[in-house]
């Protein structure tokens, strides 16, 4: 294909129409009927256009699990979902918590040259949560490591978690925190509420999230460091982070797809498709994350995109693995929840898909405005479409999508990484 692309007509930031001509990497320029010899033309009359959007929250499962992902496949469902940067989780075999295995996974990003990958340092050694990780060496390692996390498992010692969060102030790194007290959670399979009470089910209760985010953003207050608290679930923390944010600390939220649409009834059915960690909570908690993300509590949409091999979901709930896929679906179920509800426009939508994770991130590239000189990332998204979920269609290498069967609007036509398309027409590139 083309080194230049002229696309014409798309609504920036879903405002007015205008044209993007992307050349050598950059957006060169941005105006109205513009003209370009040899580029390219793209009609995207009636597209939104979006800066490439940004996931904080990724499971590429590369090393030790390609049976569920690899790099490239996690890579490939990202950019058919309209993202140009990832940042992949530490909970792989072995972990990344050393030098070695963050380059690694930097590196195959690189290769499969899908979309930027940016990994994610494990906070403590094999993430056991008790000694820290090698937080610097990460850091000054090719991959430039900036966010830690022990995902999948809380630091929830509150020595260690003050240790991490004063290392990372010295390369304004930040630590994110899967918070689930696990005292408070041993064997819980879903949302403690009336569902579960109705089920027979072991309940994760909402204090469990909360008791640990209230700890820790008074800890990176007390240490002046930088906290982001993942998928966030609850009500409760919402009010939590709000309480935080008023006090001006350096604290961020993000919260996934699936805590904004879905909610613990859905359990009834014991579909282990729903089981996820954290769980699906009440009707009240989905209104108030999307209050959250709305009023600019919440910072950030990530998906939490969690494949797993057929036969660890498809299997009796208690057996089941916890997680979702979200890669593909993602920008849909936004549109779906926050925009088609009126709580978001696109522009809003843009900041916290893409301008506010690029932040939290420290990525430089990526989450930049629409405008000549910022790097070719762009999305062109057509809200009109209404389509039923396939997962057969995914190109990720898992299928367990909570939206599969679901009716959800919108499609991406066209992803450009740095002006050069991984997806063109809806296709993979």
């Amino acid at each position: 294909m083309s080194h230049s692309f002229l696309i014409k007509g798309a609504r920036l930031l879903g405002g007015e129409p205008a044209d993007l001509l992307l050349r050598d990497g950059v957006i060169a320029e941005v105006g109205r009927g513009l003209d370009a010899a040899g580029a390219q033309v793209l009609d995207a009359a009636g597209l939104i256009a979006l800066p490439g959007l940004v996931d904080l929250h990724t499971h590429l499962r590369e090393p030790g699990r390609e049976d569920a992902e690899t790099v490239e496949t996690g890579t490939r469902a990202a950019a058919k979902g309209g993202y140009t940067a990832v940042h992949a989780m530490a909970n792989t075999h072995p972990v990344a918590d050393t030098a070695g295995v963050v380059e690694q996974v930097w590196r195959l990003g690189r290769e499969a040259g899908y979309c930027d990958v940016h990994p994610v340092g494990a906070v403590t050694q094999g993430i056991a949560g008790k000694h820290l990780a090698e937080l610097g060496a990460m850091a000054d390692s090719a991959a430039r490591v900036r966010v830690f996390s022990d995902d999948g498992h809380c630091v929830s010692d509150a020595v260690i978690m003050r240790r991490a969060l004063e290392y990372v102030k010295a390369f304004d790194g930040v630590i994110a925190q899967h918070a689930q007290e696990p005292r408070l959670t041993e064997g819980a399979q879903m949302n403690e509420g009336e569902v579960s009470a109705e089920l027979g089910l072991p309940g994760w209760p909402a204090v469990a999230e909360e008791a640990i985010i209230a700890r820790d953003c008074l800890l990176a207050a007390h240490v002046g460091s930088r906290l982001h608290v993942c998928h966030v679930s609850t009500a409760g923390s919402v009010e939590i982070i709000r309480w935080a944010k008023s006090k001006g600390w350096q604290v961020t939220a993000e919260v996934t797809p699936h805590h904004l649409l879905l909610d613990d009834t859905l359990v009834r059915g014991y579909d282990p498709i729903y089981k996820v960690n954290p769980p699906l909570r009440t009707a009240e908690d989905v209104a108030a994350l999307r209050q959250g993300l709305a009023d600019g509590t919440i910072d950030a949409v990530a998906t939490d995109h969690a494949p797993h091999p057929v036969e660890d979901k498809e299997t009796e709930w208690a057996a089941a693995a916890m997680g979702m896929i979200g890669l593909e679906t993602a920008l849909p179920v936004i549109q779906l929840a926050m925009v088609e509800t009126g709580l978001l426009d696109w522009a809003g939508v843009a900041d916290r898909m893409s301008f506010r994770p690029a932040r939290i991130g420290r990525l430089e590239g990526q989450g930049r405005p629409l405008e000549a000189g910022s790097p070719a990332n762009v999305v062109l998204y057509d809200p009109s479409p209404r389509t039923v979920v396939d997962p057969a269609t995914f190109a990720s290498k898992s299928r367990n999508s909570p939206f599969a069967g679901l009716e959800l609007p919108g499609r991406v036509v066209a992803t450009f990484l740095r002006g050069r398309p991984t997806v063109w027409e809806g296709k993979l590139q």
